[in-house]
């Protein structure tokens, strides 16, 4: 019998949590749950490129092209748009969060006036220049090889720490320096200008500037793509989480379009919420907390649950399954799911109980080909949860 949730919880895969909804209308939870209390927020929205974002998935006859999300608002709509969102964010942010608006040359600066408008112009910190290399060679003008990345704080307490993101200048001699050694053994450069001496050692740190060409964008064959169009690489948001949040903080992403933001943020240990329109947003989320590690630390006891909220999902779905038992173990065996009256290459399943509205996830799969075995829970009714290529969903029970 199918049965509907409307949140589901995972022992892993956090600590954080994934809304599906659009980001203006997920504010007024987010406020009413995270009000002065979010420590950096991170913006990846449409850029207002008149385009339909897609995203072929699965492979043969089972792929399908799927929309993620339709980028054609007219100029005022959307900044009238984006003024609701980061008024919304000003409001999420604690005294010493800061906010990082990654836009394009369409908008960027009509952008800045509204952050200057909501933000205040003494709380601009830096515009900063993410310059790649990938893309097409235009010859009508010089090629655009650059995001702008808009960086501004809520008070002057923020939060900023340049050392978490400085790297070791290295053996690399610079300036004609002469290269020394001292008494203690470190390795060092040297050179005199204008009567005084600057002396550098090898292993101090050189912190990035606002223009960032050493983060490359992702390449077709790179181990991170998960075939989100506009994904941006996990190198990016490490540098902006590490620099403007602490272990345990809050981190917020309102477009999680491949879910990097909540990756990159597992794994330096901070917490995080993030929201999406798409349900294959939801479901690389997913795909992917599950099948990461947050970086140990020796102190750390909480749990990392990971929750992920959703409406109900009414689409039509039917499944084929056998009930099996081995060594006393019950056990689910998916063949076929149905959905909307195609058969679907499942992306996820899950075995588990429900609690109310809530799916408790017990044994999971996140590359299941059918026919797929999974155990089932004990000492609840059992509920199998799948999840088809384009992200829609269906729970029913086993018993």
């Amino acid at each position: 019998m199918r049965v509907y949730c409307t949140e589901e919880l995972h022992a892993s895969g956090g600590d954080g949590t994934f809304y599906l909804a659009k980001a203006e209308d997920a504010l007024s939870e987010l406020l009413a749950r995270y009000e002065n209390s979010v420590r950096l927020i991170y913006l990846d929205p449409p850029f207002r490129t008149g385009e339909s974002f897609k995203m072929k998935i699965g492979k043969g006859k089972q792929a399908q092209t799927v929309v993620l999300y339709e980028d054609k608002l007219d100029e005022q709509s959307y900044l009238s748009w984006l003024k609701t969102i980061l008024q919304g964010c000003h409001r999420l942010l604690d005294a010493r969060g800061s906010i990082y608006l990654h836009l394009d040359y369409r908008m960027s600066h009509k952008a800045r006036l509204l952050l200057d408008e909501i933000f205040g112009e003494s709380n601009f910190m830096n515009e900063i220049v993410w310059a790649y290399r990938s893309g097409g060679r235009a010859t009508r003008c010089y090629p655009r090889k650059h995001d702008t990345i808009l960086f501004y704080r809520k008070t002057k307490k923020v939060l900023f720490n340049i050392k978490a993101v400085g790297q070791p200048r290295g053996q690399e001699r610079r300036n004609h320096m002469k290269r020394f050694i001292d008494e203690n053994g470190r390795v060092g450069f040297s050179i005199r200008s204008n009567g005084k001496t600057y002396t550098y050692y090898e292993d101090s740190l050189i912190y990035p500037s606002d223009v960032w060409s050493d983060i490359e964008h992702l390449q077709q064959k790179d181990r991170e793509r998960t075939g989100f169009l506009t994904q941006k690489p996990e190198a990016l948001l490490k540098r902006i989480i590490a620099a403007s949040s602490e272990p345990g903080d809050l981190v917020l992403d309102l477009f999680s379009g491949s879910g990097t933001t909540a990756a990159a943020a597992t794994r330096l240990g901070r917490r995080f919420v993030a929201v999406d329109q798409s349900p294959v947003a939801c479901a690389l989320l997913r795909q992917r907390q599950l099948t990461i590690t947050s970086e140990p630390t020796l102190t750390e006891t909480a749990a990392h649950n990971l929750s992920i909220r959703y409406p109900i999902d009414n689409t039509p779905c039917r499944i084929r399954t056998e009930l099996l038992e081995k060594g006393g173990r019950r056990y689910v065996q998916l063949k076929k799911a149905f959905f909307s009256s195609a058969e679907s290459a499942p992306m996820y399943a899950a075995t588990g109980f429900a609690d109310g509205a809530c799916f408790h996830a017990v044994h999971e799969n996140c590359a299941p080909k059918l026919p797929v075995t999974l155990p089932l829970p004990k000492d609840h009714t059992p509920v199998l949860h799948v999840v088809d290529v384009r992200g829609e969903q269906a729970f029913f029970t086993l018993e």
